[in-house]
């Protein structure tokens, strides 16, 4: 194990402390242990609030005298002698207290050229400025598919299901990454009580409860999209391109010798289906997508915890992967930045600069995919080459892909659409979304509906006449993101030409 290698190497290079980011605290405990017993002399005490210092493996009542409190833990752990992993789960409420602080930097000084190390457990990290030079802060990683096949053959002895195929195994064991191993084992109890045997055919019950669990954090969805890329009118283009790499996280990719795909930046006027090709992408590449709410990273709550957040999404979505991140509309997530020092302390800065990182140094075949409308309020750096795969621009759409537009959501309602002159709403519709081309269509409806009535073609054509699209009410803004993205974006539409277009 990695991290079993990693936390050795620190401790053994007499790191005196070490920051464990971590819910799974029985997990972390095992292999810390697992780490001391390489040293015969070397013990294992965890601190709690509620116990105060308890040798690992001990009933809690055999606690150590007047350790309940944290300066008295830290004390204490300073008097001993012997080789020893102090390990204080959730000291993070108390940490940035100044007798706590100078209490773990004496720590700090006394362990110099001993075998002796603390390591602050808990899932949120928070460091005091004081320590920052001090502590190695580690991410304490989610079981991978050796330690779930673990976790899974255990269930399986326990139920009736005796033997799976190889392939079932495979899709239980993907089903469940993600997962912490207690989330695990209590997923494949339920697929296995609700059913009463744990096969290939409790997968979704697996997935449904992973669904659950991920939302649970309120900053990750799981979004599950029944279209498909064919109920996208137009964009002929950046279908061609994502139809392309429909099969590019697949081993034979790999054996071609191609570089997993980083993601694409879809910037465009609102309302012309960026964000449904986001979602339609999913299923043309049968991968999950999560969708990343940047307004519920940023916590103002606690100190750090917005980054902290922002991390465990992340490190969730990595987990999972091959898997596609969503984040709609990222420029009101990353907008001004760079100067947000005054007015947050710096927070969207930090957060910013995290996920600029992220996005460069990943190796996990995490997609992103992220859609904008205000180009001008993202940084920078976010946009040069090599941080995106591509970069495409979805203008208004042309006289064609509007008559497509139509066909599509007229065949969604009515099985014959043979009685409406498509060519005629095209020419009164000129300068529409699709988002403005639909609600005119269903404003339409509702019409017709309140009349008792079949909706006509004229009624269509008054719903549209009555509507004002934004390439008029933003008519300084698409010109400006039209200039811009005609230097610097992939057009998404088949026809450069029409893309250059500037009247309506």
């Amino acid at each position: 194990m990695v991290m079993k290698e990693e936390l050795s190497i620190l401790v053994q290079a007499q790191y005196p402390l070490i920051y464990l980011v971590t819910s799974e605290e029985e997990r972390a405990e095992q292999t810390i242990d697992a780490l001391a017993q390489m040293k015969p002399t070397r013990k294992v005490f965890i601190w709690t609030v509620t116990h105060g210092i308890v040798e690992y493996g001990q009933p809690r009542n055999v606690t150590q005298h007047n350790t309940v409190s944290p300066e008295a833990a830290v004390e204490w752990v300073i008097r001993q002698r012997d080789p020893g992993i102090f390990v204080f789960k959730d000291l993070h409420p108390f940490i940035d207290s100044p007798a706590v602080t100078r209490w773990l930097r004496d720590a700090i000084a006394s362990f110099k050229d001993t075998q002796r190390t603390i390591i602050l457990m808990s899932p949120v990290q928070t460091v005091p400025i004081e320590l920052e030079k001090e502590v190695i802060v580690l991410d304490y990683p989610l079981p991978d598919m050796a330690e779930l096949n673990q976790v899974l053959s255990q269930q399986l002895e326990l139920s009736r299901t005796r033997r799976v195929t190889t392939e079932a195994r495979e899709k239980l064991l993907k089903a469940a990454l993600g997962l912490t191993r207690d989330e695990a084992e209590k997923v494949y109890r339920k697929a296995q009580v609700t059913s009463g045997r744990l096969t290939e055919a409790e997968v979704d019950i697996v997935l449904s409860e992973k669904k659950q669990l991920i939302r649970r954090n309120g900053i990750l969805e799981y979004i599950e999209e029944d279209e498909t890329l064919d109920s996208v009118g137009g964009l002929e283009e950046l279908k061609h391109w994502l139809r392309q790499r429909s099969n590019a996280f697949t081993e034979r990719a790999r054996e071609y010798g191609l570089p997993q795909p980083k993601g694409m930046m879809i910037l465009g006027v609102p309302g012309c289906g960026k964000s449904l090709i986001a979602k339609t992408t999913s299923r043309l590449w049968g991968l999950p997508l999560l969708r990343l709410d940047m307004g519920r990273v940023y916590d103002g709550s606690m100190v750090g915890r917005s980054e902290a957040n922002l991390r465990n999404a992340l490190r969730t979505a990595e987990s999972i992967s091959p898997a596609i991140l969503f984040i709609d509309e990222i420029d009101k997530a990353f907008a001004g930045s760079t100067g947000s020092a005054d007015s947050d302390g710096g927070t969207s800065s930090r957060i910013f600069g995290s996920f600029l990182t992220w996005m460069q140094e990943k190796t996990s075949p995490v997609f992103v995919m992220a859609t904008a409308n205000r180009v001008e309020r993202l940084p920078g750096e976010f946009l040069r080459k090599g941080r995106f795969d591509e970069i495409f621009f979805v203008d208004l759409p042309s006289s064609d892909e509007r008559k497509e537009i139509f066909g599509i959501h007229l065949a969604k309602r009515r099985e014959d659409i043979s009685r409406f002159d498509l060519d005629q709403l095209v020419m009164v519709c000129d300068g529409f979304s699709g988002a403005e081309i639909e609600q005119a269509l269903v404003a339409a409806m509702y019409e017709a509906f309140a009349q008792d009535r079949e909706f006509t073609q004229l009624d269509i054509i008054a719903s549209i006449r009555a509507t004002l699209p934004l390439s008029k009410t933003m008519h300084e803004q698409v010109t400006a993101l039209r200039d811009w993205a005609r230097q610097r974006a992939r057009p998404a539409a088949s026809s450069v030409a029409e893309y250059q277009r500037l009247e309506f």
